[in-house]
């Protein structure tokens, strides 16, 4: 798969396939993303990768705490206080897109919730990689981790395998560094669910929308 196709295709997949991901096959994606850039070469990133029953134990602390209404203490801010257009209407489409995939009415708030809870289930992926970065690191390492995680989905694409990056599970950043034995001093930033597609879900058929380029691109000579 060459890198325009790898791009072009990513998608954030939310059903997968009964299948497991080898350790050798987790290994040498992280292997590859690795070479992503930093800042004075600094590699800020820090994986943890979670299956089996310590993503079940996970899986169930989180569902927990938003059963019980426990506010989310996550380590950072990632949306604004308040939306502000385009991107206020950009996230609404984004929404309606996939509850329209789901089968999901604009009054079915019962069903409304179950996918909302479906992400702490990590959508049924065999793998979850939670991404921390040390406290005493600035913005730009941050950055970083974002260039960083995003080589990880990439190199994915090259074994057929999907991935979601999901904020959500950083809501509770201590209840999953508890259960990871990770120290106070990482913060959490994401987790990936990484597993097969399940193809024939039309969850993973529909694609969210993107601006042109020109959009976005001013040109000086």
């Amino acid at each position: 798969m060459n890198i325009n196709e790898a791009i072009e295709s990513r998608i954030s997949v939310r059903a997968y396939i009964d299948k497991p991901v080898t350790n050798d096959t987790i290994n040498k994606i992280l292997d590859v993303a690795r070479w992503s850039p930093s800042g004075t070469n600094t590699q800020p990133w820090k994986v943890a990768v979670v299956q089996g029953s310590t993503k079940q134990t996970i899986t169930d602390g989180l569902l927990n705490a938003v059963n019980n209404k426990i506010p989310p203490n996550p380590d950072y801010q990632y949306y604004p206080e308040s939306w502000v257009e385009p991107f206020k209407s950009r996230r609404f489409q984004c929404g309606m897109d996939l509850y329209e995939a789901l089968d999901i009415g604009r009054e079915d708030k019962e069903k409304r919730l179950e996918a909302g809870l479906a992400n702490y289930r990590f959508f049924g992926a065999p793998v979850t990689l939670f991404f921390f970065i040390d406290k005493d690191m600035g913005k730009g390492s941050w950055v970083d981790m974002g260039m960083f995680i995003q080589n990880v989905m990439l190199a994915a694409r090259e074994h057929g395998l999907g991935t979601c990056p999901q904020a959500s599970t950083s809501d509770y950043p201590d209840l999953v560094r508890k259960a990871l034995n990770v120290p106070d001093q990482f913060s959490l930033i994401c987790g990936v669910a990484l597993g097969y597609p399940d193809d024939s879900e039309p969850v993973n058929q529909y694609r969210t929308q993107r601006e042109e380029a020109s959009s976005f691109t001013t040109w000086f000579d």
